[in-house]
């Protein structure tokens, strides 16, 4: 019976640091706002023109400046202030928002400047990225960073969840409507970011130079565990993603309206914020690589039951699992990248992760959106969700350091000997 009041309090430790606990809002709110517009930017770009392709070209054209500016976001983030590079990003996020707003109300006849506009998102979050993933562990202990990178997962699945439904929501009232909530939203979160007190940080070499621009990638490919990490879920959500045909599935195939596409994008949070809260007070004790492995062969197989599926809420609880188990792939990458970082390197390290997660989300989005175009969004959903199972078979077998993981923090230690 004494066991519980500290298991408890435990789950809470990050937010006993309250520049953490503004942080983690700031976080929340804009990751909230950009549910609200992915979801009202992919109904009212499928309702313009009802090619899915245009669905791909969405998460083309955010992937894009996380590509092209790899090199330059993470050493800004390691140089510069990451708390007013956040500040910054939130400002000029905000700004986007207005762009939407006035786009909509003028009226939309072809989706070429709603592109443009999500460009500046893109830009905005290749700096936005790097900088508050690293800036986590200025604000709280080492020994709270576990916690609070498993608060920060919630952060995003919660706005995943609340975010895609209030957005299918918001549409029903008007078109203009989820960009003014966004616009709020936005505004809320850039006057917590700058209410954060300056933290210390260690400032990378202002002497740039191509060796220290390309250290996030020399380390990546040194800490073999880590790379493996980052490439299993890049290439699994690449081939499995099917966030972007939920337009499609929502209008044609399970013949829901806004607020079904609002529910459809909802799901797979519901399923990661479980996996969150529950890896928050209990972290990995034992066979932490081989649960990873088997997790993201559920996602595919999950994937494939989506795209099989006709009816509603078959296709949701297949969005919950592949949420779930994607989740824990999250987690275990985040949590090595973070401990296993110098504080001089976590910029880079961090801009190149977002690269891959960028590859596995908006160009998985893309790839989605040209299989669609060609052969439709049932077998595209269908293929990749083969694709990802495959690829957790063949990481097991190239990465067997990353499947012999058992705890993530005597990972930590041993590395410390390496």
């Amino acid at each position: 019976m004494q066991h519980p009041e500290p298991h408890a309090a435990g789950r809470f430790d990050a937010f006993r640091h309250k520049s953490y606990s503004r942080y983690w809002l700031a976080r929340f709110l804009s990751a909230f706002g950009m549910q609200v517009i992915a979801v009202a930017v992919g109904w009212q770009i499928y309702d313009l023109t009802r090619d899915p392709f245009d669905l791909g070209i969405i998460g083309l054209v955010q992937f894009l400046p996380s590509l092209v500016l790899i090199l330059i976001t993470g050493a800004v983030s390691d140089r510069f202030g990451r708390r007013m590079i956040m500040g910054i990003c939130e400002i000029v996020a905000l700004l986007a928002a207005g762009a939407l707003i006035y786009l909509t109300l003028r009226g939309l006849t072809t989706p070429v400047p709603v592109f443009g506009v999500l460009l500046v998102f893109g830009i905005t979050r290749a700096f936005f990225a790097p900088a508050s993933t690293s800036l986590a562990p200025n604000l709280v202990p080492e020994k709270d960073l576990a916690n609070a990178i498993a608060w920060n997962s919630i952060s995003w699945q919660s706005a995943t969840i609340l975010g895609p439904v209030a957005g299918g929501l918001l549409y029903g009232l008007g078109a203009s409507v989820p960009y003014w909530t966004s616009f709020v939203l936005f505004a809320v979160a850039s006057v917590l970011i700058f209410a954060i007190p300056k933290p210390e940080q260690e400032r990378g070499v202002h002497n740039q130079s191509w060796e220290t621009l390309s250290a996030g990638f020399r380390y990546i490919w040194r800490e073999k565990i880590i790379l493996g990490a980052i490439s299993l879920d890049m290439f699994a959500v690449l081939l499995g993603g099917a966030v972007a045909l939920m337009p499609v599935f929502a209008r044609d195939v399970l013949n829901l309206g806004p607020w079904g596409l609002g529910l459809l994008r909802a799901a797979p949070g519901i399923g990661a914020i479980f996996i969150a809260v529950y890896l928050a007070a209990h972290p990995f004790r034992s066979n932490a690589g081989v649960t990873m492995f088997v997790a993201v062969g559920l996602f595919g197989a999950a994937t494939v039951v989506f795209g099989i599926s006709t009816i509603a809420w078959l296709s949701i609880l297949s969005l919950v699992v592949m949420g779930a188990s994607d989740m824990i792939s999250v987690y275990v990458r985040q949590t090595l990248i973070q401990l296993w970082t110098p504080d001089a390197l976590r910029g880079r390290v961090s801009a190149v992760n977002m690269v891959f997660i960028g590859a596995s989300n908006e160009l998985g989005e893309f790839r989605a959106g040209g299989m669609a175009a060609l052969i439709g969004a049932v077998p595209a959903v269908i293929i990749g969700g083969v694709g990802a199972v495959g690829v957790a078979g063949l990481w097991a077998i190239i990465f067997p350091a990353l499947r012999n993981i058992q705890q993530l923090e005597r990972v930590e230690r041993e590395s410390e000997h390496a």
